[in-house]
């Protein structure tokens, strides 16, 4: 119940009809004062460990918005109790322990879920019917810019995402390279990465990174970045993808969530580019993670970005760690 578990309880759970708050954990005494002062949590809902949780509350699901150093054992002493689990990103710090976790989940036969929230956009969407459709050919080059605003006041120290080890390729570019399996229906087979953290920063770890990857034949260049003076992109990034008879550039929701920015342009060789019809989506975001999540379970379905779908994305995520670490050497997946 830090920050990130009170935004999910108050912006997203209560988007989903199906989903009830039965009770907040935290060890920190203090996030649950504030589960119980922001969010109108009963002090007698609120546990000091998992374990307390589940015995007093008779659950279908956690949901899991730790620190990453807690997501494996969380999900671990969830699924062991025979509940669902919905987890936040990246699920493990390393493929072995995500191996682990889906084994388990699938040894019990309960769904584990990572929010790879980015999928649940209409702009994204859109864009994934459009490569399924073929109507502009196989695309070759995919193109991608991420940028963000982060500085950190002298007063306000470093923390959250800052104190990572590589917060920019583990917190978001993982987002991103989700996006680029989801879209081209396949894993990547390479990448060559550098990263690097300039003395302003402000973050323990290189907030700033460029990749190639390869697709198949698709090649990707990604550019990512903790910190700009130029405005931000939305959180998706702002892309550009080449087809044989066309390109199509779109990006998604702001940094506000406003609808703005959510567009699919096409341009190709007989006029005047076009944009894209959106789908309409009811949730979307974390909501409409935790609703895929929620069906998924009432149909004993395998959710979409479940764990073991998920384990392409963490692999690729720490390729490109590696890389970075080993000076842009490419590394195979």
């Amino acid at each position: 119940m830090g920050g990130w578990g009170r935004w999910w309880a108050k912006r997203m759970l209560t988007q989903v009809p199906e989903i009830e708050l039965a009770g907040c954990v935290d060890t920190d005494p203090r996030a649950l004062a504030l589960a119980v002062e922001q969010l109108g949590v009963p002090a007698e809902r609120c546990y000091p460990s998992l374990e307390a949780g589940l015995a007093a509350v008779d659950v279908d699901a956690v949901l899991v918005a730790t620190t990453l150093a807690s997501h494996v054992p969380v999900v671990r002493t969830a699924l062991e109790a025979g509940r669902h689990v919905l987890v936040e990103k990246p699920f493990a710090p390393t493929l072995a322990e995500a191996g682990e976790l889906v084994a388990l989940a699938e040894s019990r036969g309960l769904a584990l879920m990572v929010s790879q929230n980015y999928r649940f956009y209409p702009a994204v969407r859109a864009v994934a019917e459009l490569v399924r459709s073929g109507e502009l050919g196989p695309p070759h080059l995919v193109e991608i810019d991420f940028r963000h605003r982060s500085t950190v006041p002298e007063t306000d120290g470093r923390r959250g995402h800052r104190l990572l080890t590589h917060p920019l390729l583990m917190d978001m570019s993982i987002h991103h390279f989700d996006l680029l399996r989801m879209l081209l229906g396949m894993d990547a087979d390479w990448i060559r990465c550098q990263a690097w953290n300039p003395h302003w920063s402000g973050f323990e770890g290189p907030p700033v990174a460029l990749a190639t990857l390869r697709f198949g034949d698709v090649m990707v260049g990604y550019r990512g970045r903790w910190g700009t003076w130029a405005p931000d992109t939305p959180w998706t990034g702002e892309w550009r993808m080449t087809f044989e008879h066309g390109e199509a550039t779109w990006s998604s929701r702001d940094m506000a969530g406003g609808r703005g920015a959510e567009r699919v342009t096409v341009w190709t060789g007989t006029g005047e580019p076009r944009e894209l019809a959106l789908p309409e989506m009811p949730l979307v975001d974390q909501a409409g993670s935790l609703s895929e999540f929620a069906a998924a379970v009432a149909a004993g379905r395998e959710p979409q970005s479940s764990g073991r779908e998920n384990l392409g994305s963490l692999a690729l995520a720490l390729a490109a760690v590696e890389s970075s670490e080993r000076d842009g050497e490419l590394v195979r997946l």
